[in-house]
C-alpha cells in the first residue's frame, strides 16, 4: 500500500500543466493513469484500470461491433441478391431503405440517452440489443421492399440509444487523458464489423437455397440470431455508471468504486449526478461549441458511412471485382484503419493533443479520396481506399475525445453524447445520398462531397482550437471560469 507521503505525491500527480504553463485539473502526463489516492500504489491503480478496460471497453466494443454490422449489412445483402429479389434497383429504393433507418435513429437519440442514464446501461443497452436482433431476423423474411423499409425504421428506434449510451458510459469512467485510447479500442472492436462483415456475409451467402431461402436472407437471419445471443450476454457483462457500479454482476467492490469516483472528481469534478430536469438537460444546447463538435462528427460520419454502405458496391461495380472479391477486399482497409486509429489515439493521450490528431486524419482522407476517385489504375484506387478509410474511421474516436475532454457535468455529457451521435446520424443520411446509384461506377459527386467534408473538419477544428487557446489564456489571467470549475482548462 502507498504511504501517506506517497499519497500526497500521487494526488499532486492528478494535476497537469496546461498549454499555457498553468497547473490544472487532469491526468498525470507521464503515467496516464490520473488520480491515485492513499489506498493504491501506481501499480495497483493501473491493474484496476486495466480490469475495468477488459470488462467495460471490451463488452461495449463487442456489442457495438454487432450494432455496426446490423446497420451496415445492407450493401452485402444488396449484391447477394436482395436488390434483384425486392426490386430495389427501381428509382431511389435502395437509398430510401438505407436512409429511413436514420430518421428514427436521430429522433429517438435524446430521449434514449436519458433512459440509459435513468434505467442503467446494463438493463437498457442489453434490452435494446436483444430487440433489434429480433428485428434483424424479421428482415430475412421480408416479401417486398416496403416491409424491409418498415423494419429499418424500427431498427433505428432500438439502435438509437446504443452508441450515444456507450459514449456517455465510457466518458463517466475515465479521466480526460485516458479517453481517446479507450474510445479507439471501443470503436476499433466495432470496426471489426466493417472489416469482417463482408467475409461473414460471403460465408452466409453460401446457405443459398437452404430452407428455400436466398443467401441474402440468411445474412440477416444469422446475424440477427448472433445479435440476440450477445444482447442476452450483455445483461451480465455490461457495467453500470460508477455511482451505481455496485449493481454490476461480479465487478468492483466498494473500495474500488470509491477510488474511481474520487479519480474522476479530481480530474473534472463531475462524478456526482445532479437530479434530472428537462431544463438542466436541454440548457447544454445553448453552448455553441457543442454544435461545433457535432458538426465535426457529422462531416466524419458522412465519409465513414458512405464507405461502409458503398465500398462493396464500388469494388464490385466501380473497380470491377467479382462478388466474392468485393466482399473480402473490404477487410484490409479497415485493418489498416485500426492501426492508424490506435496509433493516433496513443499520441493524443500521451501528449494531450486533440485538434492536431483530427486534422492529421482529415488530411489522410484528403489524400486518399482523389486517388480513390480519379486514378486510372484499379490497384492504385484501392490504395486510395486504404487512406480514406483510415482517415475517416480514425477521426471518430478522436472527435469523441475532443468533445468529452472539453465539457463537464453528467447531464451536459448526456446531451452532448446525444447531439454528437445525432448529427452523426444525419451524416449517415448524407453518406447515403452523396453516393447515388445514378453516379455509378465512379461516384464522382460523392468523392467531391467527401473532400468538402474533410476540408470543413479542418476549418472547424482550427476555429474551436483557437477559441480554446484564448479561453485558457483568459482563465489563466483570472478571467471567466471554464465550464464553471476553477482550474479547468480546455484541451486542443
Amino acid at each position: 500500500m502507498a504511504t501517506a507521503h506517497d499519497s500526497e505525491k500521487y494526488v499532486h500527480g492528478a494535476n497537469h500543466i496546461d498549454h499555457d504553463g498553468n497547473k490544472t485539473f487532469g491526468s498525470d502526463s507521464n503515467s496516464g493513469d490520473g488520480y491515485i489516492d492513499e489506498e493504491y500504489t501506481p501499480a495497483e491503480a493501473r491493474k484496476l484500470i486495466h480490469r475495468i478496460d477488459r470488462r467495460l471497453v471490451t463488452t461495449c466494443g463487442v456489442m457495438y461491433c454487432i450494432s455496426l454490422m446490423d446497420r451496415t449489412n445492407l450493401s452485402a445483402a444488396a449484391i447477394a441478391g436482395m436488390t434483384r429479389e425486392l426490386r430495389l434497383d427501381i428509382g431511389f429504393r435502395y437509398s430510401i431503405v438505407g436512409l429511413v433507418f436514420f430518421i428514427t435513429y436521430i429522433i429517438f437519440q435524446p430521449p434514449c440517452t436519458v433512459i440509459v442514464r435513468k434505467g442503467g446501461p446494463r438493463n437498457v443497452l442489453a434490452a435494446i440489443t436483444l430487440a433489434w436482433g429480433v428485428v434483424m431476423i424479421g428482415m430475412g423474411f421480408t416479401k417486398n421492399w416496403t416491409q424491409l423499409l418498415a423494419l429499418r425504421l424500427i431498427l433505428g428506434i432500438f439502435e438509437a440509444g446504443f452508441f450515444p449510451g456507450c459514449v456517455y458510459l465510457l466518458s463517466t469512467w475515465y479521466v480526460r487523458y485516458d479517453m481517446q485510447k479507450r474510445y479507439s479500442v471501443f470503436y476499433l472492436i466495432g470496426s471489426l464489423a466493417s472489416a469482417l462483415a463482408g467475409i461473414l456475409a460471403y460465408g452466409l451467402m453460401q446457405m443459398q437455397g437452404l430452407a428455400g431461402l436466398g443467401g441474402w436472407r440468411w445474412i440477416f437471419i444469422m446475424e440477427g440470431i448472433i445479435t440476440c445471443l450477445i444482447g442476452i450476454a450483455g445483461y451480465w457483462l455490461l457495467v453500470d455508471f460508477p455511482d451505481k457500479a455496485h449493481k454490476s454482476w461480479r465487478f468492483l467492490n466498494d473500495r474500488e468504486i470509491r477510488f474511481i469516483i474520487n479519480r474522476v472528481n479530481k480530474d473534472r469534478g463531475d462524478a456526482a449526478v445532479e437530479p434530472f430536469s428537462m431544463a438542466r438537460f436541454l440548457v447544454a444546447g445553448t453552448d455553441v461549441k457543442i454544435w461545433g463538435f457535432a458538426l465535426i462528427f457529422f462531416c466524419i460520419t458522412t465519409v465513414s458511412y458512405a464507405i461502409a454502405y458503398f465500398l462493396p458496391i464500388i469494388l464490385r461495380n466501380g473497380l470491377g471485382y467479382s462478388v466474392a472479391a468485393a466482399q473480402c477486399l473490404v477487410a484490409p482497409p479497415y485493418a489498416f484503419a485500426a492501426i492508424v486509429m490506435y496509433g493516433t489515439a496513443w499520441v493524443g493521450d500521451k501528449y494531450h493533443l486533440r485538434g492536431p490528431i483530427l486534422i492529421f486524419n482529415a488530411v489522410l482522407a484528403l489524400i486518399g479520396l482523389p486517388i480513390m476517385g480519379f486514378h486510372k489504375s484499379n490497384a492504385v484506387r484501392y490504395f486510395g481506399v486504404f487512406l480514406t478509410t483510415a482517415g475517416a474511421n480514425a477521426n471518430i474516436p478522436a472527435s469523441m475525445a475532443y468533445q468529452a475532454n472539453n465539457i463537464r457535468g453528467q447531464w451536459k455529457r448526456a446531451f452532448c453524447s446525444a447531439s454528437l451521435v445525432g448529427l452523426g446520424g444525419v451524416g449517415g443520411i448524407a453518406g447515403l445520398l452523396v453516393f447515388r446509384s445514378q453516379d455509378a461506377p465512379n461516384y464522382i459527386p460523392g468523392i467531391y462531397a467527401c473532400i468538402a467534408c474533410n476540408l470543413l473538419i479542418i476549418l472547424l477544428v482550427a476555429c474551436l482550437s483557437a477559441y480554446f487557446v484564448m479561453a485558457n489564456k483568459r482563465a489563466a489571467r483570472g478571467g471567466k471560469l471554464i465550464e464553471g470549475l476553477e482550474g479547468f482548462r480546455y484541451t486542443y
